[in-house]
């Protein structure tokens, strides 16, 4: 069969979705990467994986309808032109005008997958209450287009359901999230010594990361020896940590690393893995420190919650409680020796329910590949 795979951000195809694209090559089928280009290399690195790149202007953000709608037609023509038996789409703008365009152009399967609500969904009422009326009008014109959608929890299939985006009916496929490449991200001992906490995430209030910080504040006032690692990259925009509060948490002592390009020694080094975020689709950051071997502290929020068995591989924490979470965070200071076997039973969690392998059979089955 001929695929198509639309994304948002072009590096995506390689990160998040090179071995599902990998898989699906290797299963006989000719495959195509469609995305905004955003860094020079993505076309030789898919060429590389035998994946043939086509270019789309679809922007992340931003709410300009001549825009959309430009980048939907883009889509049409492209869809048009590679006759693909089968349409792919991911995040929400890919899945919305990347849907209806394989409508558009003639594409008989058509599916996408829900990797996380985002910012329009983190509230219902006031000014962000507009908008999400409006992206949930969207999703259902779009996902109406859908012989099939995947969501990586079941809460946001329920909630998809119990809102009206898709009818209790329509066939849905719960895919454990994106999956955990555990050779890629090898498991180690957890360090000895003084303990590591680390965050890995986009700076942005919803990911948690002001939660980590002022708990990690708190906790280095009364444990010095103790280090609080927040590495991500500044996200601009409406959810976004300013510059100044992120000078603040340094002056702290929290250590705001920005970005890396390779987070395995980050997690390597660190003895906890840390994310308070109020929702995800299921949190890759987590998977990758599951399956190094790190015990877990997440919120009890919808796709976090699906990583952590309470008290076996970590602890969960309400959303937005920084005392829940500076005592979740302590217990591993005055308990050490918790940290080894959780991490053991993280890895094992990891390889039972989100190996990469497994996932990408589930996506691949639930597109009839």
């Amino acid at each position: 069969m001929k695929i198509a795979v639309i994304g948002g951000y072009g590096p995506s195809l390689i990160n998040f979705r090179g071995p599902m694209l990998r898989a699906m090559k290797e299963a006989g089928h000719e495959v195509y990467g469609i995305a905004p280009l955003d860094s020079a290399d993505v076309p030789a690195k898919l060429a590389g994986m035998g994946i043939e790149y086509i270019e789309a202007p679809i922007e992340r953000t931003g709410m300009n309808p001549l825009k959309d709608l430009a980048s939907l037609w883009v889509l049409v023509n492209i869809l048009r032109e590679i006759k693909p038996d089968t349409v792919l789409s991911y995040t929400i703008k890919p899945v919305i005008y990347g849907s209806i365009a394989a409508k558009l152009g003639g594409v008989k399967n058509i599916y996408s997958m829900i990797t996380g609500l985002g910012y329009a969904f983190g509230r219902t009422s006031g000014k962000r209450g507009l908008l999400f009326k409006l992206v949930k009008s969207m999703y259902r014109t779009g996902l109406a287009c859908n012989k099939s959608v995947m969501f990586q929890n079941p809460d946001d299939c329920e909630l998809f359901k119990s809102i009206g985006i898709i009818p209790a009916v329509k066939e849905t496929v719960i895919t454990n999230g994106s999956g955990v490449d555990l050779e890629h991200y090898a498991s180690s001992s957890v360090p000895q010594g003084a303990p590591v906490f680390l965050c890995i995430s986009r700076l942005l209030k919803e990911k948690g990361v002001r939660e980590f910080a002022e708990a990690g504040i708190r906790l280095k006032k009364k444990y010095p020896k103790a280090e609080f690692r927040l590495v991500g990259p500044h996200d601009h925009g409406p959810d976004s940590i300013s510059d100044g509060l992120v000078a603040k948490w340094q002056n702290e002592g929290i250590d705001c690393v920005g970005p890396v390009d390779d987070v395995r020694d980050e997690l390597r080094n660190c003895s906890v893995y840390v994310l308070p975020s109020y929702r995800e689709g299921t949190p890759r950051s987590v998977l990758e420190a599951m399956s190094c071997g790190r015990p877990i502290v997440t919120t009890n929020a919808t796709g976090c919650r699906e990583t952590v068995i309470e008290g076996r591989n970590g602890f969960m924490v309400p959303v937005k409680d920084i005392s829940a979470l500076e005592q979740a965070m302590e217990k591993f200071i005055l308990q050490p020796e918790l940290m080894q076997p959780m991490g053991d039973a993280s890895l094992n969690y990891a390889a039972e329910k989100f190996d990469i392998n497994k996932v990408n059979a589930t996506i691949m089955h639930g597109m009839g590949l």
